[in-house]
């Protein structure tokens, strides 16, 4: 899907770019049946404390209820439809079950309208069909990979991004994650084959603040430019350097520390970091 660019009949639309969504369904709207209305709580915990700053405002949008565990074992499904979801970078396709059923599941590239797809140890290795790892074959690009049998994918979900298989020893599967990281996950547990799809995504320029608010993005106001009340960087006669390493509004460091929690038996699983200062997908 290309990547669409309008005339500079303003600054924000010189700058700007949008997707042209000719690979979507036309007429298609949401199935009701799967949609929910959210309650967006701008960054603010249950006890009303930001938790999330910057956080506000934006368009009203319904969520998509996604299928992100694909159970219905050796039941075929149609694809009837490919559709946008304002919820996440990713496209949606809407199957129509044998049975009846209707469910979202994150739309691979080279999915179209009308194939069939389906789950299970016994599925084919084809682009939409959700299968374990250990049933997999090697090589293959899988997306939406579970890190926990049964608990649902939770890997590789975004526009463009994919992992790849690359091993197997044992009751353990070698991946390559979207970060670069290789590390070993359950064979038991399921990947989606194919990549997702939407991947021109990361080639729009927004253009212009408006199109961030519309994402509930407020503006992310500096440290330094606040007053000592509201930041320990705050403060000042003119600007000032802050006066002390990066710091968060409750005083904690936020540059050069390590954030990682020490989990010793997921750390037992990563056999290679990701490379210094790359976060996207092997050979992308």
């Amino acid at each position: 899907m290309p990547v669409k660019v309008y005339k500079p009949t303003s600054a924000g639309r010189r700058n700007s770019s949008v997707l042209d969504f000719s690979h979507l369904t036309k007429g298609k709207r949401r199935e009701k049946s799967l949609t929910e209305r959210l309650t967006h709580r701008a960054g603010r915990n249950a006890h009303g404390h930001i938790t999330s700053r910057f956080r506000g405002g934006g368009a009203r949008k319904m969520y998509r209820k996604v299928d992100f565990k694909r159970t219905k074992d050796g039941v075929p499904a149609r694809v009837a439809a490919i559709e946008y979801d304002p919820n996440r970078t990713a496209d949606l396709a809407l199957l129509f079950y044998a049975d009846g059923e209707k469910r979202y599941i994150l739309a691979p590239n080279g999915l179209k309208v009308d194939m069939k797809v389906v789950s299970g140890a016994d599925a084919e290795p084809e682009v939409g069909n959700c299968m374990p790892l250990s049933a997999i074959p090697l090589g293959l690009q899988v997306h939406n990979v579970e890190l926990k049998p049964g608990k649902g994918g939770q890997i590789a979900r975004s526009a463009g991004t994919t992992c790849q298989l690359l091993a197997r020893e044992g009751k353990y599967a070698t991946l390559i994650m979207p970060s670069g990281e290789t590390r070993k996950v359950e064979a038991a547990c399921r990947a989606t084959i194919g990549e997702i799809g939407n991947k021109d995504h990361q080639n729009v320029r927004w253009g212009k603040a408006g199109r961030m608010r519309h994402k509930r993005r407020r503006p992310h106001v500096r440290g330094t430019a606040m007053n000592p009340v509201a930041h320990p960087m705050g403060g000042g006669e003119g600007r000032t350097g802050g006066g002390r390493h990066p710091c968060s509004p409750q005083g904690k460091l936020t540059k050069g520390v390590r954030t990682r929690h020490k989990k010793a038996k997921s750390n037992d699983l990563i056999l290679r970091r990701r490379p210094p200062g790359k976060h996207i997908a092997v050979g992308k």
